[in-house]
């Protein structure tokens, strides 16, 4: 059964095409047969450090001639590629770890190639953040992704005070030479709001903590371990603030509106129209809609 889904992989592959394959961010296993078909057929593999990608392949006993393309010289390293392709041969992109282009090189090279007329294709994987969500315990469809926080604290606490009143969760990846001074920051501006701390996804050292700010803080100080490899944040949204005192009427009109517009529209329109505050009629149809669940 795998064999014929591997060689059914193997059959889908087009020439002239640019595949961005994600690959293991951690346990070799998670890798997919797509990935292994691709990467065992491309001609050519663009890999951020060739080194890492010769210990993947050797993993899985492929071969393949490698090109060195990194954030610094992604741009130059296009015309290579583009000029493989305008050869008929096949291509692969591949980070360290994940997925291409995100917070990794990879989105230039896309373009490139994409406005010499070569097909992108992605070859899914796995994936950090929607790993570190889907243990966070978070109810919300949508998300903020953040990427790397600021390295600097000035900028770091204007990012963080960004999302003080954040009514949808934020998912970040931090260093573990910053981590304190991040958890620090946090415990200063919101304890008490929930967070996760996802540590080396996958990997055989993967831990998960969860709590408040505060106590993921000091679950940190207590363990050195704990500050320690490649670390996902996951902050949850801000409580939603009371809204007893919203008068009745309002949110009679606030029901009716937000039946056909979307919330934060319905919310404007109401508050014109009852004189109610905005973020009171907002929060108050994000309440109604999680009871109604």
């Amino acid at each position: 059964m795998v064999q014929t889904h591997y060689q059914k992989a193997l059959t889908s592959i087009v020439p002239q095409t640019l595949y961005v394959v994600a690959t293991p961010i951690g346990n070799l296993a998670d890798i997919s047969l797509h990935a292994l078909a691709v990467l065992g057929r491309a001609d050519l593999i663009c890999a951020e450090d060739t080194r890492v990608t010769q210990q993947l392949l050797s993993a899985y006993g492929l071969q393949a001639r490698l090109l060195s393309v990194r954030e610094q010289n992604e741009q130059a390293m296009a015309g290579k590629v583009i000029a493989a392709l305008a050869d008929g041969l096949v291509v692969a992109q591949v980070s360290d770890a994940g997925t291409p282009a995100v917070c990794d090189p990879g989105a230039r090279l896309a373009v490139r190639v994409r406005e010499a007329g070569y097909a992108v294709v992605p070859v899914v994987g796995a994936s950090a953040v929607m790993a570190a969500l889907s243990v966070a315990g978070v109810t919300q469809s949508d998300f903020y992704f953040a990427g790397f926080l600021p390295p600097k604290s000035g900028d770091r606490q204007k990012r963080l005070a960004d999302w003080l009143k954040a009514t949808y969760p934020v998912v970040m990846f931090e260093t573990p030479h910053r981590i304190h001074d991040t958890l620090a920051q946090m415990a200063a501006m919101m304890d008490s709001r929930t967070l996760l701390l996802a540590r080396e996804i996958s990997k055989t050292h993967e831990t998960y903590l969860a709590g408040t700010v505060s106590e993921i803080q000091a679950a940190v100080l207590a363990d050195a371990n704990q500050s320690r490899g490649e670390m996902v944040l996951v902050l949850h949204p801000a409580p939603l603030e009371k809204t007893d005192g919203l008068p009745e009427s309002a949110q009679k009109v606030m029901a009716i509106l937000v039946a056909d517009l979307p919330t934060k529209q319905a919310a404007a329109l109401a508050a014109e129209i009852t004189g109610a505050n905005k973020k009171a009629l907002y929060d108050w149809a994000v309440a109604q809609k999680k009871t109604s669940q």
